[in-house]
Protein backbone atom coordinates (compact mmCIF):
# COMPACT_ATOMS: atom_id res chain seq x y z
CA UNK A 1 0.00 0.00 0.00
CA UNK A 2 1.25 3.46 -0.83
CA UNK A 3 -0.77 5.51 1.63
CA UNK A 4 -2.28 5.20 5.08
CA UNK A 5 -4.86 7.58 6.50
CA UNK A 6 -5.83 7.58 10.19
CA UNK A 7 -8.85 9.51 11.45
CA UNK A 8 -7.49 11.26 14.55
CA UNK A 9 -10.85 12.84 15.31
CA UNK A 10 -14.25 12.95 13.60
CA UNK A 11 -16.24 15.33 15.81
CA UNK A 12 -17.37 18.89 15.30
CA UNK A 13 -16.06 21.85 17.34
CA UNK A 14 -17.54 20.64 20.66
CA UNK A 15 -16.59 16.99 20.22
CA UNK A 16 -18.80 14.15 21.46
CA UNK A 17 -19.75 13.84 24.26
CA UNK A 18 -20.55 17.56 24.53
CA UNK A 19 -19.84 19.09 27.94
CA UNK A 20 -22.90 18.91 30.22
CA UNK A 21 -25.08 17.16 27.61
CA UNK A 22 -27.15 14.14 28.56
CA UNK A 23 -28.58 13.29 25.13
CA UNK A 24 -28.56 9.64 24.03
CA UNK A 25 -25.57 10.17 21.69
CA UNK A 26 -23.44 11.83 24.38
CA UNK A 27 -24.44 9.07 26.83
CA UNK A 28 -23.84 6.25 24.31
CA UNK A 29 -21.61 3.39 25.42
CA UNK A 30 -20.55 2.71 21.82
CA UNK A 31 -16.98 4.02 21.53
CA UNK A 32 -17.69 5.04 17.92
CA UNK A 33 -19.98 7.73 19.35
CA UNK A 34 -17.01 9.33 21.14
CA UNK A 35 -15.48 11.88 18.79
CA UNK A 36 -12.47 14.12 19.28
CA UNK A 37 -12.13 17.23 17.13
CA UNK A 38 -11.66 16.59 13.41
CA UNK A 39 -8.20 15.81 12.04
CA UNK A 40 -6.44 13.16 9.94
CA UNK A 41 -2.95 11.70 9.88
CA UNK A 42 -1.64 10.93 6.39
CA UNK A 43 1.36 8.64 5.87
CA UNK A 44 2.61 8.72 2.29
CA UNK A 45 5.99 8.70 0.47
CA UNK A 46 7.79 7.83 3.71
CA UNK A 47 6.54 10.92 5.45
CA UNK A 48 3.83 11.79 7.93
CA UNK A 49 1.48 14.75 7.75
CA UNK A 50 -1.39 15.96 9.86
CA UNK A 51 -4.30 17.94 8.43
CA UNK A 52 -5.34 20.39 11.19
CA UNK A 53 -4.18 20.44 14.83
CA UNK A 54 -7.34 20.78 16.89
CA UNK A 55 -7.65 21.11 20.67
CA UNK A 56 -7.19 17.32 21.00
CA UNK A 57 -3.95 17.15 18.98
CA UNK A 58 -1.75 16.03 21.89
CA UNK A 59 -4.14 13.25 22.89
CA UNK A 60 -4.44 12.11 19.27
CA UNK A 61 -0.66 11.94 18.77
CA UNK A 62 -0.30 9.91 21.97
CA UNK A 63 -3.14 7.56 21.09
CA UNK A 64 -1.64 6.78 17.67
CA UNK A 65 1.91 6.65 19.06
CA UNK A 66 3.06 9.05 16.33
CA UNK A 67 6.84 9.19 16.57
CA UNK A 68 7.63 11.65 13.78
CA UNK A 69 5.74 14.41 12.02
CA UNK A 70 6.98 16.09 8.86
CA UNK A 71 4.28 18.68 8.20
CA UNK A 72 1.00 20.24 9.28
CA UNK A 73 -1.55 21.31 6.65
CA UNK A 74 -4.31 23.68 7.71
CA UNK A 75 -7.78 23.79 6.16
CA UNK A 76 -8.89 27.07 7.78
CA UNK A 77 -8.46 29.25 10.85
CA UNK A 78 -11.29 28.18 13.15
CA UNK A 79 -10.21 27.34 16.69
CA UNK A 80 -11.23 23.67 16.53
CA UNK A 81 -8.73 23.25 13.66
CA UNK A 82 -5.72 25.19 14.98
CA UNK A 83 -5.86 25.19 18.79
CA UNK A 84 -3.42 22.32 19.39
CA UNK A 85 -0.51 23.63 17.34
CA UNK A 86 1.62 24.45 20.41
CA UNK A 87 2.15 20.73 20.98
CA UNK A 88 4.34 20.36 17.88
CA UNK A 89 7.08 21.43 20.33
CA UNK A 90 7.59 17.76 21.18
CA UNK A 91 8.41 17.01 17.54
CA UNK A 92 10.69 20.07 17.35
CA UNK A 93 12.62 18.70 20.33
CA UNK A 94 12.82 15.14 19.02
CA UNK A 95 13.47 15.92 15.35
CA UNK A 96 15.75 18.93 16.05
CA UNK A 97 14.09 21.03 13.36
CA UNK A 98 11.24 23.41 12.70
CA UNK A 99 7.78 22.08 11.90
CA UNK A 100 6.74 22.71 8.31
CA UNK A 101 3.36 24.49 8.28
CA UNK A 102 1.28 24.84 5.11
CA UNK A 103 -1.45 27.46 5.44
CA UNK A 104 -3.30 30.20 3.58
CA UNK A 105 -2.76 33.87 4.33
CA UNK A 106 -5.87 34.01 6.54
CA UNK A 107 -4.74 31.00 8.56
CA UNK A 108 -1.23 32.44 8.96
CA UNK A 109 -2.75 35.65 10.36
CA UNK A 110 -4.75 33.60 12.87
CA UNK A 111 -1.70 31.55 13.90
CA UNK A 112 0.29 34.74 14.50
CA UNK A 113 -2.55 36.04 16.66
CA UNK A 114 -3.15 32.83 18.64
CA UNK A 115 0.49 31.74 18.96
CA UNK A 116 2.10 35.20 18.95
CA UNK A 117 4.96 33.99 21.19
CA UNK A 118 6.19 31.62 18.46
CA UNK A 119 6.64 34.56 16.09
CA UNK A 120 8.36 37.13 18.33
CA UNK A 121 11.82 38.42 17.40
CA UNK A 122 13.12 37.53 20.86
CA UNK A 123 11.71 34.06 21.39
CA UNK A 124 11.27 32.62 24.85
CA UNK A 125 13.11 29.26 25.16
CA UNK A 126 10.97 26.25 24.19
CA UNK A 127 8.32 27.93 22.07
CA UNK A 128 7.09 26.03 19.00
CA UNK A 129 9.48 26.33 16.06
CA UNK A 130 7.43 26.78 12.93
CA UNK A 131 8.43 27.19 9.32
CA UNK A 132 5.53 28.81 7.52
CA UNK A 133 4.80 27.88 3.90
CA UNK A 134 2.07 30.09 2.44
CA UNK A 135 -0.35 28.27 0.16
CA UNK A 136 -3.06 29.52 -2.17
CA UNK A 137 -5.22 27.66 -4.62
CA UNK A 138 -2.26 26.18 -6.51
CA UNK A 139 -0.72 22.73 -6.34
CA UNK A 140 2.19 22.56 -3.88
CA UNK A 141 4.64 19.94 -2.69
CA UNK A 142 5.44 18.68 0.79
CA UNK A 143 8.90 17.29 0.09
CA UNK A 144 8.14 14.84 -2.75
CA UNK A 145 4.37 14.60 -2.17
CA UNK A 146 2.14 16.62 -4.47
CA UNK A 147 -0.86 18.23 -2.76
CA UNK A 148 -3.76 19.79 -4.70
CA UNK A 149 -5.83 22.31 -2.70
CA UNK A 150 -9.60 22.21 -3.20
CA UNK A 151 -11.26 25.52 -2.37
CA UNK A 152 -14.64 25.24 -0.67
CA UNK A 153 -16.71 27.81 1.18
CA UNK A 154 -17.70 27.52 4.86
CA UNK A 155 -20.52 30.07 4.69
CA UNK A 156 -18.32 33.06 3.67
CA UNK A 157 -14.96 31.68 4.81
CA UNK A 158 -12.44 30.13 2.45
CA UNK A 159 -11.50 26.58 3.43
CA UNK A 160 -9.01 24.35 1.65
CA UNK A 161 -9.60 20.67 1.18
CA UNK A 162 -6.61 18.66 0.00
CA UNK A 163 -6.14 15.97 -2.63
CA UNK A 164 -3.15 13.63 -2.34
CA UNK A 165 -3.02 10.95 -5.03
CA UNK A 166 -6.54 9.48 -5.20
CA UNK A 167 -7.50 10.59 -1.69
CA UNK A 168 -9.29 13.88 -0.96
CA UNK A 169 -10.17 15.44 2.38
CA UNK A 170 -12.79 18.19 2.64
CA UNK A 171 -13.97 19.52 5.97
CA UNK A 172 -16.14 22.51 6.93
CA UNK A 173 -17.67 22.89 3.49
CA UNK A 174 -21.07 24.21 2.48
CA UNK A 175 -20.55 25.13 -1.18
CA UNK A 176 -18.07 24.33 -3.95
CA UNK A 177 -17.60 25.75 -7.43
CA UNK A 178 -17.79 23.71 -10.61
CA UNK A 179 -14.07 24.35 -11.27
CA UNK A 180 -13.09 22.93 -7.87
CA UNK A 181 -15.35 19.91 -8.36
CA UNK A 182 -13.31 19.08 -11.47
CA UNK A 183 -10.28 18.47 -9.23
CA UNK A 184 -12.13 15.62 -7.52
CA UNK A 185 -12.46 13.23 -10.45
CA UNK A 186 -11.41 9.57 -10.19
CA UNK A 187 -11.02 9.43 -6.41
CA UNK A 188 -10.66 6.18 -4.49
CA UNK A 189 -11.60 7.86 -1.21
CA UNK A 190 -13.36 11.15 -0.45
CA UNK A 191 -13.64 12.40 3.12
CA UNK A 192 -16.42 14.95 3.53
CA UNK A 193 -17.97 16.88 6.40
CA UNK A 194 -21.55 16.09 7.43
CA UNK A 195 -22.62 17.92 10.55
CA UNK A 196 -26.13 16.65 11.28
CA UNK A 197 -29.41 15.78 9.56
CA UNK A 198 -31.03 19.23 9.68
CA UNK A 199 -29.87 22.20 7.58
CA UNK A 200 -26.93 24.33 8.73
CA UNK A 201 -25.70 27.67 7.42
CA UNK A 202 -22.01 26.76 7.06
CA UNK A 203 -21.82 22.95 6.97
CA UNK A 204 -23.20 20.20 4.78
CA UNK A 205 -25.95 18.21 6.42
CA UNK A 206 -26.22 14.45 5.90
CA UNK A 207 -28.41 14.64 2.80
CA UNK A 208 -26.19 17.28 1.14
CA UNK A 209 -23.06 15.25 1.87
CA UNK A 210 -24.62 12.15 0.29
CA UNK A 211 -25.59 14.28 -2.75
CA UNK A 212 -22.00 15.59 -3.05
CA UNK A 213 -20.74 12.02 -2.85
CA UNK A 214 -23.06 11.05 -5.72
CA UNK A 215 -21.91 14.01 -7.84
CA UNK A 216 -18.20 13.48 -7.19
CA UNK A 217 -18.62 9.70 -7.41
CA UNK A 218 -15.50 8.38 -5.65
CA UNK A 219 -15.23 4.65 -4.99
CA UNK A 220 -15.85 5.33 -1.30
CA UNK A 221 -16.89 8.32 0.82
CA UNK A 222 -16.30 8.74 4.56
CA UNK A 223 -18.17 11.39 6.55
CA UNK A 224 -16.50 13.38 9.34
CA UNK A 225 -16.98 16.54 11.50
CA UNK A 226 -20.03 14.91 13.08
CA UNK A 227 -22.20 16.63 15.70
CA UNK A 228 -24.10 14.89 18.50
CA UNK A 229 -27.24 16.08 16.70
CA UNK A 230 -26.50 13.62 13.87
CA UNK A 231 -27.60 10.64 15.97
CA UNK A 232 -25.87 7.42 16.95
CA UNK A 233 -23.12 6.02 14.73
CA UNK A 234 -24.70 2.60 14.14
CA UNK A 235 -28.20 3.94 13.47
CA UNK A 236 -27.07 6.59 10.99
CA UNK A 237 -24.69 4.13 9.31
CA UNK A 238 -27.56 1.78 8.55
CA UNK A 239 -29.36 4.55 6.61
CA UNK A 240 -26.49 5.35 4.23
CA UNK A 241 -25.85 4.22 0.65
CA UNK A 242 -23.42 1.30 0.53
CA UNK A 243 -20.40 3.31 -0.64
CA UNK A 244 -20.85 6.02 2.01
CA UNK A 245 -19.80 5.48 5.62
CA UNK A 246 -19.48 7.55 8.75
CA UNK A 247 -15.86 7.65 9.87
CA UNK A 248 -14.96 7.13 13.51
CA UNK A 249 -11.94 8.04 15.64
CA UNK A 250 -9.05 5.66 15.04
CA UNK A 251 -10.37 4.35 11.70
CA UNK A 252 -7.46 3.51 9.37
CA UNK A 253 -7.60 3.41 5.58
CA UNK A 254 -4.99 1.82 3.34
CA UNK A 255 -4.98 3.21 -0.17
Amino acid sequence: ESMKVTFLGTGTSQGIPVIACDCSVCKSDNLKDNRLRTSVLVEVDNQTMVIDTGPDFRQQMLRENTQNLDAVLFTHEHKDHIAGLDDVRAFNFKQKKEMEIYASENVIKALKREFYYAFEDEKYPGVPQLRINKIDNETFNVNNTQVIPIEVMHYKMQVFGFRINNFAYITDAKTISEAELQKLKKLDVLVLNALRKTEHISHLNLQEAVEWAERINPKKTYLTHISHLMGKHNEVSSELPENVEIAYDGLKLFL
